[in-house]
């Protein structure tokens, strides 16, 4: 099927050819009809399958007739960077019909720019639930003339404590409009905002057991002490391009990115405490080369569109067999292959079974000829006989710390 069968709008073709579509992805084949045809639709479909075009390109559909400078799609998000790359993909597929104009809107920079932008009135609204529900109190956003609204990661909104600000953004728009709801997983808070929210719902289901089949696995048995020592040996003896390395907390992505770089690597970092402006500079340096590497928590494992990304690298395990395979589809993506290096410890058995039942294979494991696994743990002095003053405590935690 090409996308002249989709009955689009023939003045979309040409944003459909600058962004290098050749032929819809399925879930671009499955949702573009019964979203111009109007019908609430439910989607689900894992990461890097087309998704973000299966409703940008009906809602320009719509809006290429019809009133203008008022705002008639909403769009929203969880993050940021998805709000950023979805603006990316609404401009790139608009192609030459500059009347319609979008927004995002988000906090962590200056909201003077987003009420111009709402004031003017704007047909397209990408925004992520708190700093639009600021711009509606502050009467900045005027939201009754809404026709179609995208809740996209909802299951991403759920686990970052969306909701309620979405059910309250929901009593501002009109109960008569057309609502596309998009989400990995569909645990029963989804399912109940599902329910609340779309009127009788086509669903469409894509590719969502696995993860894409462009990436291989492998798993990295070693103590926990010794994690860090075998990442850097990976990365010297790895021929990568582009590394994108995922820890569990703020303060460990920190950590880890100093440690790296002391190595010699060129590195960032993405995080929730780096502000809008760092973010922005940290993944404009990594799509474009200039830091190999990149050191994230799972602020990263959605939405980040990069498809240069070669490798991904698990230091630590994540929480769940879907955070899993949001992460590695990091990579592998536009049909390029990639590979998902895991750092797996004895205290990570219980997940990693969780992830081969998905992936329904058992995933291979590879210890390094020439590693060391049986380093001792450094004790830090932890066996002297006297009881250490409160500097000794600080000086031995700080040196463990440093030494994870």
């Amino acid at each position: 099927m090409s996308f002249n069968h989709l009955h689009l709008d023939a003045r979309l073709h040409e944003g459909i050819k600058r962004a290098g579509f050749k032929k819809p992805t399925p879930i671009q084949e499955a949702a573009i009809p019964i979203a111009l045809s109007g019908k609430d639709l439910i989607g689900t479909a894992q990461t890097g399958t087309g998704k973000t075009a299966a409703f940008v390109l009906p809602i320009l559909n719509k809006l290429l007739n019809g009133k203008r400078r008022q705002t008639r799609a909403l769009i929203i998000t969880p993050t940021r960077e998805l709000a950023a790359q979805i603006h990316q993909m609404i401009q790139q597929l608009k192609g030459s019909n500059k009347w319609i104009r979008s927004t995002t809107v988000y906090g962590g920079v200056g909201a003077a720019q987003q009420i111009e932008m709402l004031r003017s009135g704007v047909e397209i609204v990408v925004a992520c639930p708190g700093r639009l529900l600021d711009h509606i109190h502050g009467k900045h956003a005027k939201l009754q003339n809404v026709e179609m609204l995208i809740l996209d990661e909802a299951d991403r909104m759920l686990d970052m404590g969306f909701l309620p600000d979405i059910r309250r953004i929901l009593k501002y728009l009109p109960s008569e409009r057309q609502t596309m709801l998009f989400s990995a997983t569909f645990p029963k808070e989804i399912e109940k905002l599902a329910a609340n929210t779309l009127r009788n719902p086509k669903r469409v289901s894509i590719g969502i057991s696995r993860p894409a089949n462009t990436v291989s696995h492998t798993l990295y048995p070693v103590p926990q002490h010794l994690k860090r020592k075998l990442l850097v040996r990976l990365l010297k003896d790895t021929e990568t391009d582009s590394v994108l390395i995922f820890a569990r907390t703020k303060h460990r992505t920190r950590r880890l990115a100093d440690q790296i770089k002391k190595k010699g690597f060129k590195v960032t970092s993405l995080h929730g405490d780096r502000t809008q402006g760092q973010r922005r500079n940290a993944l404009k340096g990594f799509k474009q080369g200039y830091y190999q590497i990149m050191v994230a928590t799972d602020i990263a494992s959605r939405g980040l569109d990069i498809d240069s990304i070669t490798h991904v690298i698990n230091y630590d395990m994540p929480d769940t067999a879907d955070a899993y395979i949001h992460r590695i589809g990091r990579t592998g993506r536009a049909k390029r292959n990639g590979e998902a290096f895991t750092l797996c410890t004895p205290q990570d058995k219980g997940m990693i079974k969780q992830i081969e039942r998905v992936m329904k294979e058992q995933l291979p494991r590879t210890r390094l000829d020439d590693f060391d696994y049986g380093s001792p743990k450094p004790d830090y002095g932890q066996k002297r006989p006297h009881a250490k003053s409160g500097h000794q405590r600080t000086h031995a935690k700080n040196a463990q710390r440093i030494a994870q």
